[in-house]
């Protein structure tokens, strides 16, 4: 895959405290890479390196080829979109799109192209005449995409442009985000902290965590393969259920309440110890309920601590000898809190991390 962005040993500190740590990350061109992570990971702080707004401390970052280390971000070749829509309430949004490409000196009849294109693939023809006041939130967003949009870059930059929204104007804008990528191709870099998004948008995402990636790959492996307990316990609503224990020379798991063989089970060449002390993690999706745990390799009972209902499903918490367990069922399927049930799920859907580096097995 060519490279459009190329970050190399990227460092930022301020004082002794490091932010981003020796940073590599290869962006195809073309890719939809979204950076996700919790508050403070640092996701913020390299998309503002990459457009230039920080001074890096070491590194460097090449933008299709070129070195941009220190290049200003107006000679960048990116567009950007904030969480905040910084439109100037004085003009219109007509007069919002032109102004940074008059300010660029672009030919009038050039930025009428601009504008009239921008505005028919993000669907604001009909506000051109109106002021930011006059519009909605999504509408506002909107046109603060279409402010990237008219420069003509091959490098989009979206630090969390959503999270002021409301759901549904958010699941609606999701879709927009994802046809307008399809449409136009160019390279998109989407920093959020909603794993939603994260899944739904990207084509490879990155974990960060305390300002290195945990892990780099399409959202199919990062959820069904997580490189680490990190990474396993961060994805997923509600997130994976895990049990400490340990696992013998014959491939046994045996933990408080809990003892199954994992013979068969993937692990990583040399990565396995007798007697390791390991995490077993099961996904909610993966624990069957009531009849369907009859079909199961390992089964328990369990009693019924608290019902999460969500419309098309329903989420449980339940507890097997003081372990919590998390599920969901249909959202048909009555329960009630209290109830006693049969909780079961097969080893093959199953994952080990080791209990020290915590990373897979």
């Amino acid at each position: 895959m060519q490279s459009s962005i190329s970050i190399r040993d990227l460092k930022l500190s301020f004082g002794s405290f490091d932010v981003l740590k020796n940073l590599n990350l290869e962006i195809g061109k073309g890719e939809f890479l979204v950076l996700l992570g919790s508050s403070g990971c640092g996701k913020s702080t390299l998309l503002n390196c990459i457009a230039g707004l920080l001074d890096v401390t070491d590194g460097q970052i090449f933008i299709n080829g070129k070195n941009v280390t220190w290049e200003e971000p107006s000679d960048r070749g990116i567009g950007m979109v904030f969480q905040s829509y910084a439109l100037y309430p004085q003009m219109t949004v007509k007069g919002n799109l032109a102004f940074g490409l008059k300010n660029a000196k672009v030919p009038k009849a050039e930025i009428e192209k601009r504008i009239a294109r921008t505005a028919e693939v993000l669907q604001i023809e009909s506000l051109l005449t109106r002021k930011p006041a006059a519009l909605s939130g999504g509408q506002r967003q909107r046109v603060a995409i279409g402010r990237a949009l008219v420069r003509h870059v091959d490098v989009f930059l979206f630090d969390e442009p959503l999270s002021n929204l409301d759901a549904k104007l958010r699941a609606d804008l999701r879709v927009e985000i994802k046809r307008l990528h399809h449409q136009l191709k160019n390279t998109m870099i989407y920093v959020t902290h909603d794993q939603v998004e994260a899944m739904t948008l990207a084509d490879r995402i990155a974990i960060m965590k305390g300002g290195v990636v945990m892990q780099l790959d399409s959202p199919s492996i990062i959820y069904n393969r997580p490189a680490n307990k990190y990474v396993a316990d961060f994805i997923g609503s509600p997130a994976m259920n895990f049990y400490q224990g340990t696992l013998d020379k014959d491939n046994n798991f045996r933990g408080d309440g809990l003892s199954l063989s994992v013979t068969g089970y993937p692990f990583e060449e040399g990565r396995v110890a007798q007697n390791q002390q390991v995490w077993l993690g099961i996904r909610p999706e993966h624990i069957r309920s009531a009849d369907a745990a009859q079909q199961c390799a390992v089964q328990m009972g369990a009693i019924v601590e608290l019902v999460e209902p969500m419309g098309s499903d329903t989420q449980i918490w339940s507890v097997v000898d003081k372990q919590n367990y998390r599920f969901r069922v249909d959202g048909q399927t009555e329960m009630t809190e209290g109830d006693s049930i049969r909780i079961g799920f097969d080893p093959e859907n199953l994952s080990l991390f080791d209990r020290d580096s915590e990373l897979r097995l």
